[in-house]
Parts: C-alpha cells; sequence; structure tokens
C-alpha cells in the first residue's frame, strides 16, 4: 500500500513547533532562538502550501491518527482546503510579524529572557496548528491551555509591574474561559462517550432528533461557546486585551491578536461543523446568540478604540469590534456567513499584525512614547513604518482595494436572504465603518503631520523591517483585489468540513 506522505504534512508541522520550543531552550544566544523560528516558521509554510494545492486539486479532506491508537488513548488530526489555507497565511504572518519586530524583542525583553520569549513563540505557533488541525475534543483542551499558558508570558516579557498585572489580568480571564470550556467537555463525553469530533456530532443529531437530553445539550453549547468567547475576547469578555497588548512588545501583541484569539475562533468554527452541526445549532437557536453578540461586539469595540488615547490600546479595542465581526458573520447562519467569516480571520490577521509591527516602529522612531499625540510626524521620520500604517489603518476602515473591504462586502451579501438580517447588518456596517473611520483616520493624519519643533529619528529602520513591511502590505492588497480565488478556496473547505 502506497504511502500518501502529504497527510503527515498536519503532524510534521505541529511536532516541528513544539520541537522547537524543546530546541531552543537548548540555544544560550537569542539569535540563535530568532533563526531557529524563522527556520520553523518557513518549512510549516512550505509544508502547509503544498498541503493546501493537494487538497484543492483533489477536493479532499483526511484524517490523520498519531500513534495509531484510537480516541481516547490516541488523538486525531484533521487536514482539508479550510485548514491548510489557515496555516500557511498563518506561518507566513508569524515569520514576518517575529522578523518585523525583532529589534523591540531585542531592546525590550531582559538580555537573558530573550530565548524565553522565541520558547514561548514557539510553543503558540504549535498550539495554533494543533486547533487548526485537531479533530478531537479533548486535544483541543490540551493545547487551548499550552496557548493560555505561552501567551501569558509572552505579556509578561517585559519584566516591569505593568506587565505582570496584565499577564495576571490576562490568565485569569483565559483560565475561565478553559474552565467553563473543559466542564462543557466533560458533560459532552458524559453525554455520547466520545471524544472524537465527528462521533460526537453522530450522537448529538441523534438525540437532537429524539429531544433526549434536550436541556443538559442546552447547557453544554452554553458552556463551549462562552468558554470559547471568553478565550477569543468577544464583548463583553474583553476586558484582559487592552493592557496586555499595551504592555507586551509589538510583536507579541501582533501574534495575540492576530493568530492567538483567531486559533479560538477556528476551534469554534470546527465545533460549530463538526461537533454540534448546523442542525443542532439552528434548533438551540445559537445562531441569534452569535448575531445579537456580533452586532453588539462590532458598535462597542469601535466605542471604545475612539476614546483611547495610547495607540496599542486602540488597536486592542479595534481587535475587539473585529471580532464581532466574525461572530456577525457566524450568526447570519448561512455558509455565505461562515465564509465571509472565514475571510474576515485572514483579513483581520494580515491587517493587525502589520498594523502592531509598524506602530512598534513608530513608536521607537518618537522615543518610545506611546500615545496617539506623541507619534505626531512619525511617518515622515519612518516612511516605511507610516505607509505600512497608513495601509493597515485604511483596510481597517473598508476602502476599497485592501483586505478590510472584501471581507465587509462579503458580510453583505452574506445578509442578502432576509430583509430585516439585511438591514441590521448593513447599519452596524455602515455604524462601524464610520467610527473605524473616525478613530483611525486621525492617527493615520497625526503621523504624517508635520512635528512641532526639531525631532531627529531615535532609530533607523532595518532593512528587514522595510522588507517585512512591503510583503505585509503585498498580502494586504492580494487580500483585497485577488479575493475570489480565496474565498473559492474557503467555500471548497467548509462544504468539506460540513
Amino acid at each position: 500500500m502506497s504511502i500518501n506522505w502529504i497527510h503527515n504534512f498536519p503532524f510534521f508541522s505541529i511536532f516541528l513547533a513544539m520541537l522547537g520550543g524543546i530546541l531552543t531552550a537548548l540555544l544560550n544566544d537569542g539569535k540563535k532562538a530568532l533563526r531557529l523560528n524563522q527556520l520553523i516558521t518557513l518549512i510549516v509554510a512550505i509544508l502547509s502550501l503544498c498541503l493546501l494545492l493537494n487538497v484543492t486539486a483533489n477536493n479532499e479532506s483526511f484524517t490523520f491518527m498519531m500513534g495509531h491508537f484510537p480516541a481516547p488513548w490516541g488523538n486525531e488530526l484533521r487536514a482539508g482546503p479550510l485548514e491548510a489555507l489557515m496555516a500557511f497565511v498563518f506561518s507566513i504572518l508569524m515569520f514576518l510579524t517575529v522578523t518585523g519586530g525583532q529589534r523591540e524583542i531585542f531592546t525590550d525583553v531582559v538580555s537573558d529572557k530573550v530565548k524565553y520569549f522565541f520558547i514561548m513563540i514557539n510553543l503558540i505557533f504549535g498550539s495554533i496548528l494543533a486547533l487548526i488541525y485537531t479533530n478531537d475534543v479533548f486535544t483541543a483542551y490540551v493545547f487551548i491551555e499550552i496557548n493560555t499558558i505561552a501567551s501569558c508570558a509572552v505579556v509578561m516579557a517585559k519584566g516591569h509591574g505593568r506587565s505582570i498585572i496584565a499577564s495576571i489580568h490576562y490568565l485569569i480571564m483565559s483560565s475561565l474561559g478553559s474552565g467553563l470550556f473543559l466542564i462543557g467537555l466533560c458533560l459532552l463525553y458524559d453525554i455520547t462517550g466520545h471524544l472524537l469530533m465527528p462521533n460526537i456530532q453522530e450522537q448529538l443529531i441523534l438525540l437532537s432528533r429524539s429531544g433526549e437530553y434536550a436541556l443538559p445539550l442546552t447547557v453544554v453549547c452554553g458552556l463551549v461557546f462562552i468558554g470559547l468567547a471568553i478565550k477569543s475576547a468577544l464583548f463583553p469578555f474583553h476586558t484582559m486585551l487592552p493592557n496586555a497588548y499595551d504592555n507586551s512588545t509589538s510583536a507579541g501583541a501582533g501574534i495575540l491578536s492576530g493568530l492567538v484569539l483567531k486559533s479560538y475562533i477556528i476551534l469554534i468554527l470546527k465545533f460549530i461543523f463538526q461537533v454540534f452541526s448546523l442542525e443542532v445549532i439552528q434548533a438551540l437557536k445559537i445562531e441569534n446568540v452569535l448575531f445579537v453578540f456580533g452586532i453588539v461586539g462590532m458598535i462597542m469595540g469601535s466605542i471604545y478604540a475612539f476614546r483611547e488615547v495610547r495607540i496599542k490600546k486602540m488597536l486592542a479595542y479595534s481587535s475587539v469590534a473585529q471580532i464581532g465581526y466574525i461572530f456577525m458573520g457566524f450568526g447570519i447562519g448561512n455558509m455565505a456567513g461562515f465564509t465571509a467569516s472565514c475571510f474576515h480571520i485572514l483579513a483581520h490577521a494580515a491587517t493587525k499584525t502589520l498594523l502592531f509591527v509598524s506602530v512598534g516602529s513608530l513608536i521607537e522612531t518618537n522615543g518610545g512614547k506611546t500615545g496617539i499625540r506623541d507619534l505626531q510626524g512619525a511617518g515622515r521620520l519612518n516612511p516605511f513604518a507610516g505607509v505600512a500604517y497608513s495601509v493597515g489603518a485604511l483596510s481597517m476602515v473598508g476602502i476599497p482595494l485592501f483586505a478590510g473591504f472584501a471581507s465587509k462586502y462579503y458580510f453583505a451579501l452574506s445578509a442578502a436572504g432576509g430583509k430585516l438580517q439585511l438591514s441590521i447588518v448593513l447599519t452596524a456596517l455602515a455604524i462601524s465603518m464610520i467610527l473605524n473611520a473616525i478613530y483611525f483616520i486621525p492617527t493615520v493624519i497625526s503621523i504624517w503631520s508635520k512635528p512641532e519643533g526639531e525631532i531627529k529619528p531615535k532609530a533607523e529602520p532595518t532593512f528587514s523591517f522595510k522588507c517585512v513591511c512591503v510583503a505585509f502590505m503585498m498580502i494586504n492588497f492580494i487580500l483585497g483585489i485577488f479575493f475570489q480565488p480565496i474565498v473559492a478556496v474557503i467555500e471548497q473547505g467548509l462544504r468539506l468540513l460540513g
């Protein structure tokens, strides 16, 4: 029997990232730790691209049993076009974010702690890949915990009092989400007797049709979705984000906002399609709850961002608003809504990592001040970072040709099935876009305005940072202009997932 080695790529990707965390601990130089992380992310990107091309060409998805033992003794992975696309894009963004923010990492993190920072980055990367590929619920919980602990360490990497306090807050909220999720899994296992997602789904569909365990099933859904909503910082469970992002390195904040939060949302998507099924979700009216919370999150996140005077906190609240977009798409309840949400996961991941990396360089240029008014003229002193930030800001607003416009366009299309739903979605999109413009456009004007007095740049951007800015902007334009082939892959992946 011939072996399809490509089917091993999801396991190899996770294994490489986790192995990177172990090998980094043996290194005595932070720069070697950086190079190892860059090498791993590039290898995983290549593996993910090969996997993506294979599964899309063959229109297939497959499962991979690790250790040749079925659950609960072994673990199972699942891969299709959607998973491969997410893994590929996330790998590229991880590489660019770390490369673009490396100078701040070596400046702000204590020198003998830099390698530990990269240990955590590798563990985060491995856990993100595991959440993308997992096909059993307990493995998902294990990697949620790895992700949580490593993320807290990244938040407190600077080592000062504010970062430690922010890390504790992040840990408390994350632990609450993890705890609720675990209780939900325990009840789910008690009801169904299974840990593999397809087996659980089969039992839940039978129970839903028979009417048995109606109340316990509702409680399980509530615990699982509330737990993951807390982990993904859906409003009003967002309070851990602002201080965490404001007191971490820009690369760390970009990874946490652009990638970590999205990994939990991808897990929610897998629970909707592979565990509970759309039939059960619709029977329990879960989509209505997600829709309401998504709409509220879109508006309230933007309002909080508008009131903020510190640039990183503003970006944190902006992330809360963008998470609302994704949950709104889930709540719309049709395949077009899920497609729009998946595309927005990619668009926001690419844009928010770009914003944090460029903001980190602008702050460094202006002497370390993080107030929005303090960045006046920073774009003139650091044009590459200024242009990159402007592209990211315009994408967040939803200007055509940028990634954010394409996702908002698909959100509008997905709600066209009903008049009331269409009116609500279009109104929420209009309000959110106006609010985005109100707080993003002034920051763009500020960084390009003429500074008061003579200000000399505190640091000259490196060549690698300039290359990263160009790459980030290219990705944004690709998502904003050539979005139809990407949407086609997402639609193919969702069909196979469901």
